[in-house]
């Protein structure tokens, strides 16, 4: 964060110092809402929790150096006084950005694919400048402003993930850090249970475009051209509206794709040039996120042969996200598990296919949470899809492994209960029961996808494959 006394803090929130707190002393370091970051010069916000309170580490986050905390009650340590935390939190971070004059803004939603697109782009705009992104999928209203408050007065590009559930979340976050361009990469049945139906979810991602300035004022919507209801989102904003995809009309397009050992390669088309992507990220996916970054890229002044070559080397920076890893002994477990939904679950299967070849495959799948009425077919359909790409094993975990269970047996066919292709698919009560079948169960040269949402803690499936055992050292893949 830029540097500002406590003082100038305490304005920006409409906070009071209480404390002790000396209205000259100045906040050099980071703003933290984990006691256990706070470092010198630093600023700790105690925000209540499900299980821990804030207000109880105030005392540990002055100890580590806090020049002061954000608190809602009174406190025995230096402190700014405010009514609500993450309001004085959204508060400070517009404050310091307004302070910001040569800062670029990008805005990053979509139902899937925001993490990977922002990554991709804070690997392209560092390029350029000095660029600021979120740690993982720090995108809600807690996250968004700890992002922005990452800037200082050298930062350049400010690349911020939006997240929504329900409509108006997205518009809070862009009043918080209005962006100049925002990027629409899908709409999805991610939250459809919170939503209601996709079309509220439209309605909600749109939020961003209309948060643009006019094109006159350099706004600028980067939209999908293959998803519909993204295209349809360029009634909804005054900015200059780009397209990418794979649609004739994209003014930032991908002609000849095809995926090598489960990776990407493609051109990029950009009006008559072209330059050719090989990308060491997993999935086909990918292809879209690529486009994305690159246009926003593209606009920022970088070339289309930089941005190939840029998209070419990009690493993987969120961790389990399409995250392959071969151990040891042949078998290669490609970890998932970060969120599910049944769009991102299909996408993962057909990666799963790609990246296995001729190799056995196993689909370990958890929970997909918040999909409201629909959740039971959705698990159906999704257990049924695994087994018609062909996966020979589906391991199906949890409270919605019935679903998936009966899907996959269905596609199996009646004509082989009873049979091992049958007793392939397997339903367990739990990822401790899942990892303990496939530890003895995986043989050298199979493929392993494990995927679920948040709350179905599927990690635990793969940090217990990955966990060191006789021969079975983590080798990790190129990715």
């Amino acid at each position: 964060m830029i540097a500002l006394t406590l003082a100038e803090v305490a304005e920006l929130v409409g906070g009071r110092l209480t404390g002790g707190a000396d209205p000259t002393a100045t906040v050099t370091g980071t703003v933290e809402f984990d006691s256990r970051k706070v470092t010198a010069g630093g600023l700790f916000v105690a925000l209540p929790g499900e299980r821990v309170d804030g207000h109880d580490y105030v005392g540990t986050a002055a100890k580590a150096g806090a020049v002061a905390s954000m608190v809602a009650r009174e406190v025995d340590v230096p402190a700014i006084l405010v009514s609500d935390q993450l309001t004085a939190l959204a508060d400070l971070a517009h404050g310091v950005l307004a302070r910001l004059k040569d800062i670029t803004v990008v805005g990053v939603t979509g139902s899937s694919g925001k993490t990977s697109t922002k990554d991709l782009l804070a690997q392209l705009l560092v390029r350029l400048g000095e660029t600021v992104a979120p740690p993982e999928s720090f995108n809600n209203e807690i996250g968004h402003p700890y992002t922005v408050l990452r800037a200082t007065e050298d930062t350049r590009y400010l690349v911020l993930e939006k997240s929504a559930r329900k409509i108006g979340h997205i518009a809070q976050l862009a009043r918080i850090a209005p962006p100049r361009i925002g990027v629409e990469l899908n709409v999805g049945t991610a939250h459809v249970g919170e939503f209601g139906s996709v079309e509220a979810i439209a309605t909600a991602k749109g939020e961003l475009v209309e948060a643009l300035p006019p094109a006159a004022d350099g706004g600028v919507a980067v939209l999908n051209a293959d998803d519909e209801r993204v295209r349809a989102m360029a009634a909804r904003t005054k900015a200059r509206v780009v397209l990418v995809g794979r649609a004739e009309d994209a003014d930032v397009r991908a002609e000849n794709v095809r995926v090598e050992q489960g990776r990407p390669v493609f051109d990029i088309v950009v009006k008559n040039a072209k330059a050719p992507v090989a990308m060491q990220l997993y999935g086909e996916h990918h292809v879209g996120n690529a486009l994305a970054a690159a246009a926003v890229a593209l606009e920022l002044g970088i070339s289309l042969d930089e941005v190939a070559a840029t998209l070419s080397g990009a690493g993987l920076v969120s961790k389990r996200r399409m995250e392959v890893t071969t151990r040891a002994d042949g078998v290669t477990i490609v970890d998932d598990t970060f969120n599910a939904n049944p769009d991102s679950v299909r996408v993962a299967l057909r990666n799963l296919a790609e990246i296995a070849g001729d190799r056995r495959r196993w689909a370990v799948l958890g929970e997909m949470a918040e999909l409201g009425p629909g959740s039971v077919a959705e698990h159906v359909a999704i257990g049924r899809y695994a087994v018609e790409l062909g996966t020979a094993r589906v391991v199906a975990t949890g409270p919605a492994a019935t679903g998936i269970l009966d899907g996959a047996r269905e596609a199996a066919g009646t004509e082989h209960a009873g049979t091992e292709r049958a007793a392939a698919m397997t339903a367990v009560a739990d990822t401790q029961a899942a990892a303990a079948l496939l530890v003895a169960q995986l043989a050298p040269g199979d493929v392993v996808l494990v995927k679920g949402s948040k709350v179905a803690h599927m990690e635990q499936v793969t940090a217990a494959l990955l966990a060191p055992v006789g021969e079975h050292d983590r080798a990790e893949a190129s990715a």
